[in-house]
């Protein structure tokens, strides 16, 4: 009689489990969380130091991220294991840069110009650079920050703006009646342009579904925002210098960015560029 080999594993064929499929975790590919119960449809694939992450978006907008484990979501009811979907193939057409620009490919950074936009802080100069850098390397304009607005006017008259050196200012929070709004109104000239956004810090002007919350929360007047912001949202474990950089790896181009802040920064680019 011959016998038989089984390579080690004496499992028979029926009672071996069938292998988890994996699925490409495409944009609105509708799956459930099995730890969780959380169902939604997905919204981005995004890579982590530990791997791949999954955004899922419920019914009602809620927005959640989840490791990309093996076996980790049910679809249709059954275990599947998302994987990246497959690269988009090459664009048709003109190549956008991040802000929504025609991007320049090939060209070297221009000189530096001698206007200059300036920002209140080291945040907003990180997210001009995310969205704007390509337009900016072109055009020939740098960017620098404030760390506040109280000197603005002693800064501008340092600056000694002129048709050939414009400065161009981003403000936070700058509504009517605010120390803002008086701030900016003894700065500005007429090579001196000064426009600001109506939210208390830049984080604010990243959307909420980018970052994956519902909405900024309200922080009692008198709390440090950021660390009230942080507080509201369970980020207690995070600085603020940290939670920064989670806000701004959520920002990819100018869809993420809230319309108030985006009209505003094209118009300073605009003014500082003008002949």
């Amino acid at each position: 009689m011959r016998s038989r080999s089984y390579d080690g594993d004496l499992t028979p064929p029926w009672k071996k489990s069938a292998p988890v499929p994996e699925v490409a975790a495409e944009a609105d590919l509708v799956v459930e969380d099995a730890g969780t119960g959380f169902c939604g449809a997905v919204v981005r694939v995004e890579r982590t130091a530990e791997g791949f992450t999954v955004t899922l978006e419920d019914r009602f907008g809620k927005h959640r991220v989840f490791p990309m484990t093996p076996a980790a979501f049910l679809l249709e009811g059954r275990p599947v294991t998302l994987v990246r979907p497959p690269a988009a193939p090459a664009p048709r057409g003109p190549l956008l840069s991040a802000s929504g620009s025609i991007a320049v490919t090939g060209a070297k950074a221009r000189v530096a110009r001698a206007g200059r936009i300036y920002v209140e802080g080291r945040h907003d100069a990180e997210l001009v650079e995310r969205v704007w850098g390509h337009d900016l390397r072109v055009e020939g304009v740098v960017v620098e920050y404030l760390e506040g607005v109280d000197d603005l006017p002693a800064i501008v008259a340092a600056f000694s703006p002129a048709p050939g050196a414009r400065l161009g200012v981003l403000v936070d929070h700058l509504v009517p009646g605010s120390k803002e709004s008086r701030i900016a109104a003894s700065a500005a000239g007429p090579d001196v342009l000064v426009v600001g956004h109506p939210y208390i810090d830049i984080w604010e002007a990243v959307k909420p579904a980018s970052v994956g919350i519902r909405e900024w929360p309200r922080v009692p007047r008198g709390e440090d925002w950021k660390t009230g912001v942080c507080r509201a949202l369970g980020w207690t474990g995070l600085t603020t210098g940290e939670a920064w950089q989670r806000i701004l790896a959520s920002v990819g181009s100018y869809r993420d960015l809230q319309p108030e802040l985006l009209g505003r920064v094209e118009e300073l680019i605009d003014f500082v560029t003008a002949p």
